[in-house]
């Protein structure tokens, strides 16, 4: 509706004319400012405390008012950058778009909107908790939903439910389509911190914006520059990364891990092998022997064969990968994934020998004679026992020994496991998840139905040490769960086992942070089985090395010692990686493969 005004209006002005305008003093200003109305927005505040230096607020400032500047006195370790925004207000316009997209919630603005100093360089402050003046100033602008720039819910990627999984080996998750792909790249906010957190120091940003540009042959290659295995690690990938994504401080993680598998599972063998082989390997004097397959082993042979070298790997067992084969169950890692990776290290020349033992098949001495280099990497082969009463007989096994039988049984490959009507799996990690979610598909595809417990020393669910998928998913599936129990004995009848004894656990750990379980002996519980798993851990075989090395080479708590490098100490010809240096870890194997690789090259350069 339009307003007719009147003829006379702006003589209303006239009136202020005469009147004498209002002076507020400076040092009134300066002394007691004046109170700014609600959600003003005055000068920055930054809680040190919160903030990891991610410097999302830097890159998303129109004005390019803020730079990230590294302060000593930061920590600089997993999970954060020791560096804090510093802010230019000769250039800041207040938008606040650097609060809106904070990750951590750290950085504000308050109410604080009075600086003066004729001196230009005067203008440059490091905002803490207590703004730039170090003044208690009430909170102003803050984001709220309406502004809120990150998504902080993951894309949902599906499951298999858990009604069809239980009875069968069908991998679980589905993977992203191509849309759901770009839109959980679109969350990343590229601050690298996951990079650092990663083993392998993967370029994740780099991958997950090659994902968001539809640029799959780009993203493979930028896999490939720091991890050889890309199809197994988006399936069985620790993915630390994901634990400091800064994202999930305020919301839920990228998807790292699933990301990765979309890239390798988007193309197809052929044009992998096309896009990967765009340089021709040029050939350098000298040999390097592998031993042992797994994912450390393969990581190595693989950049060392990048670099020219002649690389020949002896694998004990008849398929390659190491835990990846008999470990990993196949609803988490098929065999496809597994065979991708290899095929293509075996594509660029790398020599794979399989059932072909070292310190059997072929002396370990005739390795140190023919080769210039030999890299061990045997992995965790054997189970731990706890040396319960009632271990000894028959349906008592370790994790490791009973994971190859069930995997084999389920490719179509190895005799029939028994099958129990109900097994009891000691442990809370990973590996005794594997057992028992492969023994309860077991069950089910046999009889229809399944009862499978799995009794942990961790009071509480949550500290259980696998991994919150395998806990939730398990239980799904109709696991029986129990944490806060110690076994005590295997009770067995004629010899054959009737159930198993479990007394309460008060504490795990002592004040000092060590293993040291306590117990109520008074509270005990018994659980019926006719067959018993212990995963408590692995150990390694060293059987393979001749005793004259045993002597040479340090171990510590049944580890290799090497030098950062991967080179075992005292002796420059031989290296080592994966479990028996750091322990069970595929992504951390694939970056002791990668770095000893480089070590390796240094080493016989320096000796030409």
């Amino acid at each position: 509706m339009d307003v007719k005004k009147s003829f006379f209006a702006p003589a209303k002005a006239w009136k202020f004319l005469t009147k004498k305008p209002v002076t507020i003093p400076m040092k009134d200003v300066l002394d007691k400012p004046r109170e700014a109305s609600d959600r003003y927005r005055g000068f920055h505040t930054n809680d040190w405390d919160k903030c990891v230096g991610c410097g999302t607020c830097s890159r998303i400032c129109p004005a390019e008012a803020i730079n990230m500047i590294e302060f000593k006195e930061l920590p600089d370790e997993e999970g954060s950058k020791p560096e804090r925004p510093v802010f230019d207000y000769g250039r800041c316009t207040f938008c606040g778009l650097c609060v809106d997209i904070c990750t951590t919630n750290s950085l504000n603005m308050s109410k604080e909107y009075v600086h003066m100093s004729p001196d230009p360089e005067k203008f440059f402050f490091v905002p803490k908790k207590d703004g730039i003046h170090k003044m208690e100033m009430k909170e102003g602008y803050t984001r709220d939903d309406t502004s809120e720039l990150l998504d902080l819910e993951r894309v949902e990627m599906e499951h298999l439910p858990a009604e069809k999984r239980k009875g069968s080996f069908l991998e679980i998750v589905k993977g992203f389509s191509k849309q759901q792909a770009i839109d959980e790249a679109a969350r990343c906010v590229e601050c690298g911190i996951c990079t650092k957190t990663c083993p392998a120091h993967m370029d994740i940003p780099d991958y997950i914006r090659d994902v968001y540009n539809d640029d799959l042959e780009t993203g493979l290659v930028d896999l490939y520059k720091t991890n050889p295995l890309p199809a197994v690690c988006g399936r069985m990938c620790t993915h630390k990364c994901e634990t400091v994504c800064t994202v999930g401080t305020r919301g839920e993680p990228v998807s790292i891990r699933w990301l990765k598998r979309y890239i390798v599972d988007s193309v197809s063998p052929e044009e992998y092998i096309k896009i990967l082989n765009q340089e021709t390997i040029k050939k350098i004097d000298g040999k390097i022997a592998i031993v042992g397959a797994g994912p450390a082993g393969l990581s190595a042979a693989y950049y060392l064969r990048g670099l020219g070298y002649e690389v020949t790997v002896y694998e004990a067992k008849s398929r390659v990968g190491g835990v990846l084969n008999y470990g990993g169950p196949l609803y988490r890692m098929p065999d496809e994934a597994v065979e991708q990776d290899v095929n293509y290290i075996k594509e660029i020349g790398v020599k794979i020998l399989t059932n072909t033992r070292v310190g059997k098949d072929i002396k370990f001495e005739e390795l140190q004679n023919n080769f210039d280099v030999v890299f061990v990497s045997t992995g965790f082969t054997d189970g731990r026992k706890i040396n319960l009463p009632g271990e000894d007989g028959e349906h008592f096994m370790t994790a490791m020994e009973i994971l190859e039988i069930m995997k084999d049984y389920s490719r179509g490959i190895g005799e029939k496991p028994y099958i129990p009507n109900k097994m009891v799996v000691i442990g809370g990690g990973n590996v005794a998840f594997d057992v028992a979610r492969t023994m309860l598909r077991l069950q089910n595809i046999e009889r229809g139905n399944s009862e499978v417990h799995v009794c942990a020393l961790e009071t509480t669910l949550e500290q259980m040490p696998s991994d919150w998928d395998e806990k939730n998913e398990g239980t799904e599936e109709g696991l029986h769960i129990h944490p806060g129990w110690g076994p005590v004995e295997i009770i067995r009848k004629n010899g054959k086992i009737e159930k198993v004894k479990f007394r309460k656990v008060l504490s795990v750990f002592d004040d000092t942070g060590r293993f040291n379980p306590t117990y109520d002996d008074s509270q005990t519980m018994e659980i019926e089985a006719d067959m018993v798993v212990e995963s408590v851990g692995q150990v390694p075989d060293y059987t393979y090395l001749p005793e004259s090395l045993k002597e040479k080479v340090e171990m510590v708590r049944g580890r290799i010692k090497t030098d950062e490098n991967g080179r075992v100490v005292n002796l420059p010809w031989l290296y080592a990686g994966g479990d028996i240096v750091h322990g069970p870890d595929i992504i951390h194997g694939i970056a002791d493969g990668h770095n000893a690789a480089r070590s390796i090259d240094e080493y016989l350069r320096s000796k030409k």
